[in-house]
């Protein structure tokens, strides 16, 4: 199915971060790609502005929440629908792991996580962009395939970090540890989990194994790690900077995002009016979008004074809603 939105004046809505003009957004879902060896085909959703060519890519990965389908390619409308009408072609699968496929209790490996399938559910999108591109009306040849960025939030977050170098050192595990892609050119990593050190939650611990074992030392990709600074969570972790590990851990370049006041969904980014959101803020979902499209922009576009725009209209507000360190 296609549908075509045509959006508000983003921005205004862009809390006073300067961004470009906004498009009518067109969306396509599902593309539908039979995926060998895996349970059940792979479901993708392409957004995209109406005009445009030589358009960069934002891979999108969605969280492990409980919603019914906020885990799933229909989740997280506030941010990629902005960054579709902001000229990036927003490309969003639902991985294993989502409530709406109903697979999280099944005797399957990596269940309930399905951690490593999730990354390798973007090596196989970015392997077969042509088949996404001829089952996409409107979208040949319209993609920069030099220029993809990869985001994600929560565990989504997790999946990123796998892109850009982190590594899951289990012991017990034989399987390669790299599954990092070079075809990423800069990575958003919003609210990962963190190192599983002596405060991850013994229930963290024994439901979801793979967190015992997060490495950052290779993480070498370019990226933004966005942390909210009140994002505590005692199921997984009584430490507040377990969500910015992936900067304090990772080796540079990072620049880390504190957004202030912020809880695990920082105001609403995984669906509109979504019950799942403990902050409701409608200005922090506006910042935060705008935000990581300014720096998506010149990480891609080097030259490109976007990101530097941005912090300095952040910074010069009269009650700034985050904060920015760089290493």
């Amino acid at each position: 199915m296609t549908t075509t939105t045509r959006p508000r004046n983003h921005n205004a809505d862009a809390a006073g971060i300067p961004v470009s003009e906004p498009s009518a957004v067109v969306t396509y879902s599902p593309v539908v790609l039979d995926v060998p060896g895996r349970p059940v085909p792979l479901e993708i959703k392409v957004s995209m502005p109406e005009p445009g060519s030589d358009l960069p890519v934002i891979l999108l990965s969605h969280g492990h929440g409980r919603a019914n389908f906020l885990s799933s390619l229909n989740g997280y409308g506030p941010v990629a629908n902005f960054w579709a009408a902001h000229g990036f072609v927003v490309i969003q699968p639902t991985h294993l792991d989502s409530t709406a496929l109903g697979l999280r209790d099944r005797d399957l490996p990596d269940a309930p996580l399905f951690w490593r399938d999730r990354a390798t559910d973007m090596h196989y999108i970015l392997d077969h962009l042509d088949e996404l591109e001829a089952a996409v009306p409107g979208l040949a040849g319209r993609m920069d395939r030099d220029r993809i960025a990869a985001a994600g939030h929560s565990l989504g977050a997790e999946t990123v970090t796998l892109l850009l170098g982190m590594q899951i050192l289990d012991p017990g595990d034989p399987r390669e540890k790299d599954l990092s892609d070079p075809r990423i050119k800069a990575g958003v990593v919003i609210a990962a989990p963190g190192i599983g050190d002596e405060h991850l939650s013994p229930a963290a611990a024994g439901n979801y194994p793979s967190l015992k074992f997060i490495d950052f030392s290779k993480m070498t990709g370019q990226a933004l790690v966005i942390a909210g600074d009140k994002d505590l969570n005692l199921q997984f972790s009584d430490r507040l900077s377990y969500r910015w590990d992936a900067y304090t851990h990772a080796p540079a370049p990072k620049t880390l995002l504190t957004f202030l006041g912020a809880e695990h969904m920082f105001g609403g980014i995984s669906g509109y009016d979504a019950s799942e959101t403990s902050d409701e803020n409608p200005q922090r979902v506006a910042a935060l979008r705008a935000l990581i499209w300014a720096y998506l922009r010149t990480q891609l576009y080097p030259g490109d004074t976007a990101w530097a725009d941005a912090i300095a209209a952040l910074e010069g507000g009269d009650d700034p809603v985050a904060k920015v360190e760089s290493k």
